[in-house]
C-alpha cells in the first residue's frame, strides 16, 4: 500500500535542472535570480513592489519593524494561526492581542477585532486561513477608521483573491510562505508585497544587516538589520513554481470539489466553506470526536494504518504555553479553542488523483463508524 502524505511538493525535472544549473553558475548568494523571481512575483501581484526573504517569518519580523513596532505597542491578531504570527510580535517587544474567529471561516471576526482595537494598538495583523480570503474591503475601512497599518499574513494564500483580485495587489504589507508545504516553494522563502512607498528601501535595509553603500562602494550601516536574503538557488526554484501556480491552485480546486461531495455522510464532519477565489492551501474539516467517541490521537493512529497521512493545523494560540503563561485561558475564544481540538488537515496538494481523494474519504468514514 502506498503511503499518502498529508502533502507534497511538486518539483518537476525542468525545475530541478534550473537550479542546478543556477549552482554551476558559481553565483548562489542573492542577486540575478532574486531579481528576476521579485520581477515575476510583482508582475504577477499587478505591478506592487516585492522583496523575497528566506521565510514569511522572517518577512513578518521585518514588516513589524517596517511598521515601528516595539515594546508598549499592541497588534491585534487572530486565536487560530501557526505560532509564526503572534511569535513575531513577541520577538519585537510587542504584544499580541489576540481575537476568536469565526467558527466557519476561521478568519478573524471583525466584529471581535474592532471591539478590542485600543489606544495601545498600532496595527492589524489578520491572516487569510487555509487560503480563504478576509474580508478585506471591510478589514481596510476599519483599519483607516482608527489610523493602523495592516500586515496580512498570506502565508496561506498565494493566488487567492478577493473579489476578483489577487491578495497582495493591493493594500499595506502582506506576506506570503514559499515553505515546501505551501502551493508553491522555493524549499523555503517568503515575500513581502509593499503598498507604501518608502517601504521597499526600509526592508532592503532590514533584511541585510543595516548596510547601505554610496557611488564608490563604501559601506555604511544604518539600522540593526538581518540577514535574511534569500539565495539565487531558492529563487530560480520559486520562478519555476511560479509559473505553474495557477494550474497548482486549480488542481486544488477541482480535489477539493470531490472531497467536499465525498465528505457529505453521517457522521458528517464541519467542513470547511468553498468560495470563489479560495486558493485551498489546506483541507481541513472539523471531526466532531466527542460524539463519535473518539480521540483525535486514535483517529490519527487508524488513518496512518491505513497508510493516509493526516496533519492537524493547529492548535489554538492561545492554548500554548507562551500565551496561556501570559494570562490566557481556553475559554477566552471558543471558536479558536473548538477548531483547535477538533481539526485534522487531510491530503492535499496537486499530484493527488481523484482516486486517492475516495480512498482518503472511504478511510474517514470506517475510521468515524467504528469499522
Amino acid at each position: 500500500m502506498t503511503y499518502l502524505p498529508f502533502t507534497r511538493p511538486t518539483i518537476d525535472e525542468d525545475a530541478i535542472a534550473s537550479v542546478a544549473d543556477t549552482l554551476r553558475s558559481g553565483w548562489i548568494a542573492s542577486v540575478p535570480r532574486v531579481v528576476e523571481f521579485e520581477a515575476a512575483l510583482s508582475e504577477y501581484l499587478g505591478g506592487r513592489s516585492v522583496r523575497v526573504l528566506t521565510s514569511a517569518t522572517a518577512a513578518l519580523e521585518v514588516a513589524l519593524q517596517v511598521c515601528g513596532i516595539g515594546p508598549g505597542d499592541e497588534v491585534i491578531t487572530p486565536a487560530m494561526s501557526f505560532a509564526a504570527t503572534p511569535n513575531m510580535i513577541v520577538k519585537v517587544g510587542a504584544t499580541p492581542v489576540f481575537v476568536d474567529v469565526d467558527a466557519r471561516t476561521r478568519n478573524i471576526d471583525l466584529d471581535r477585532m474592532e471591539a478590542a482595537i485600543g489606544p495601545r494598538t498600532k496595527a492589524i495583523m489578520p491572516v487569510h486561513f487555509a487560503g480563504l480570503a478576509v474580508d478585506l474591503d471591510r478589514l481596510y475601512a476599519i483599519a483607516d477608521r482608527h489610523g493602523l497599518r495592516v500586515i496580512e499574513d498570506a502565508a496561506h494564500a498565494i493566488g487567492t483573491e478577493w473579489r476578483g483580485e489577487r491578495v497582495g495587489t493591493r493594500g499595506d504589507l502582506v506576506v506570503f510562505s514559499f515553505h515546501p508545504n505551501k502551493n508553491m516553494t522555493s524549499i523555503e522563502g517568503g515575500a513581502i508585497s509593499i503598498g507604501r512607498d518608502g517601504d521597499a528601501k526600509r526592508i532592503d535595509h532590514l533584511r541585510f544587516h543595516g548596510i547601505v553603500k554610496d557611488a564608490d562602494g563604501n559601506v555604511d550601516v544604518i539600522a540593526a538589520g538581518g540577514k535574511f536574503n534569500l539565495p539565487d538557488a531558492n529563487a530560480r526554484l520559486g520562478i519555476a513554481q511560479l509559473a505553474r501556480l495557477p494550474g497548482f491552485n486549480e488542481r486544488r480546486r477541482v480535489l477539493v470539489r470531490r472531497y467536499l461531495e465525498r465528505l457529505r455522510a453521517d457522521p458528517q464532519p464541519d467542513l470547511p466553506p468553498d468560495s470563489a477565489g479560495h486558493s485551498w492551501h489546506i483541507f481541513a474539516p472539523l471531526i466532531p470526536f466527542d460524539r463519535c467517541r473518539l480521540s483525535r490521537r486514535d483517529f490519527v493512529a487508524a488513518m496512518h494504518t491505513r497508510g493516509i497521512g493526516v496533519g492537524i493545523h493547529y492548535p489554538a494560540l492561545h492554548t500554548l504555553t507562551l500565551y496561556r503563561e501570559r494570562g490566557y485561558a481556553e475559554s477566552d475564544f471558543p471558536n479558536a479553542a473548538r477548531i483547535g481540538r477538533e481539526t485534522v488537515t487531510l491530503p492535499l496538494f496537486p499530484l493527488m488523483q481523484d482516486g486517492d481523494v475516495d480512498r482518503v474519504c472511504d478511510a474517514v468514514k470506517d475510521v468515524l463508524a467504528g469499522r
